[in-house]
């Protein structure tokens, strides 16, 4: 590439004269003229484009991408004018070596800044990849950082003609090493972003585990989700097992409503229409139950000693569960007991036949 642009300027160096100094000069003028142009106008030109737009990743890119250009024309420039003054070996593939090394540096940072902010941005935005939220962008970013800067380091090594082969070599042992030394934590890792992609349950959601603990998801982190219990005690489960194991997800669905149920029963001979009356008046009497979805009633069956009813209704979060339950149950053994309402409850009887010989002679 430089012998054809040196091809090209040719003509041109050979009005200064016959004086390779000179030449060199010349060129190396020239191309800080050119990066000197593009920053004063194309630069600028392309930033007013730029904030016509409403996205601000483009606005990122024009300012990432001045350095970049400015500084690889006066490297090329600075080739130029090293080729033209014929360096002896081994001195040119030392000078040409430090040339491209600058270059690769300042274009692995730009990649760097750039790979940053669009993965913020696509973070920021829930429109975009699923598995791309707040929670993982620090994964995401520790990824790109490392794969741009380990490709770096190759093509720097190759531009000094160093054998990555050994390298490469070692590099794979060492990370088979160390994949089967953590191979708990890389679970937890993977298992961490699945859980973010799917998100099956999120911040904020009461959950039950399979082991019984029930409590507010607080953290969702790349090795272990925690949640809050009732009796406020938080449970730090690795996210390896979160993501083999059945959850439930009482906050799940389309709404966050909770629906509770509130057990009783009635003596035989009730007036099941009364008491179904009586139910419904005191769920819609809670300032706590929803209006909608509507209580409902429902006579569910004959039982040994009762008729068992069942109130449903629905509360705005599951964290209410229990206050609404006590508070319902409360109710409907009060009201109950004003409107004569017997609630049977399990009754023996013990009938002797008869006593033994010995207890009947004394």
């Amino acid at each position: 590439m430089l012998n054809d642009l040196q091809a090209a300027l040719l003509p041109y160096l050979g009005l200064v004269g016959e004086h390779a100094w000179l030449q060199a000069l010349v060129i190396i003028f020239a191309a800080l003229l050119v990066a000197w142009i593009f920053d004063r106008f194309i630069s600028a030109a392309l930033r007013k484009l730029a904030g016509r737009t409403k996205f601000q990743v483009d606005d990122h890119l024009i300012d990432n991408l001045h350095n970049p250009i400015y500084v690889s024309v006066i490297l090329i420039g600075t080739a130029l004018a090293a080729n033209l003054l014929k360096i002896p070996e081994p001195f040119d593939f030392v000078v040409f070596s430090i040339l491209q090394t600058i270059a690769y540096l300042v274009w692995t940072l730009f990649l760097l800044r750039v790979t940053r902010s669009l993965i913020r941005y696509i973070a920021d935005d829930e429109n975009h990849v699923a598995v791309l939220h707040p929670q993982t962008r620090p994964l995401f970013e520790n990824l790109a950082m490392i794969v741009i800067v380990v490709l770096a380091v190759y093509i720097i090594f190759t531009a000094w003609n160093v054998d990555m082969t050994a390298w490469l070599a070692s590099a794979g042992i060492v990370g088979i090493a160390v994949g089967f030394a953590a191979k708990d934590t890389l679970a937890n890792l993977f298992s961490g972003v699945f859980i973010l992609a799917d998100a099956p349950y999120k911040i904020g959601d009461y959950v039950v585990l399979d082991t019984g603990e029930r409590g507010e998801i607080t953290h969702i982190g790349i090795r272990s989700t925690r949640l809050m219990t009732r009796d406020d005690v938080e449970v730090t489960v690795p996210n390896a097992i979160m993501g083999n194991t059945k959850i439930i997800n009482e906050s799940g669905g389309p709404e966050a409503k909770f629906r509770i149920r509130i057990a009783v029963g009635v003596a035989y001979g009730s007036d099941i229409d009364r008491i179904r009356d009586l139910l419904m008046a005191i769920a819609l009497a809670d300032d706590a139950v929803c209006d909608e979805p509507e209580p409902r009633v429902r006579f569910r069956r004959f039982g040994p000693s009762s008729l068992d009813f069942e109130l449903l209704c629905w509360v705005e979060e599951p964290v209410l569960r229990g206050r609404v339950t006590d508070a319902l149950n409360c109710e409907v053994y009060k009201r109950f007991n004003q409107e004569g309402v017997e609630i049977p409850y399990s009754k023996q009887d013990v009938y002797i036949k008869e006593l033994p010989d010995r207890a009947a002679s004394d």
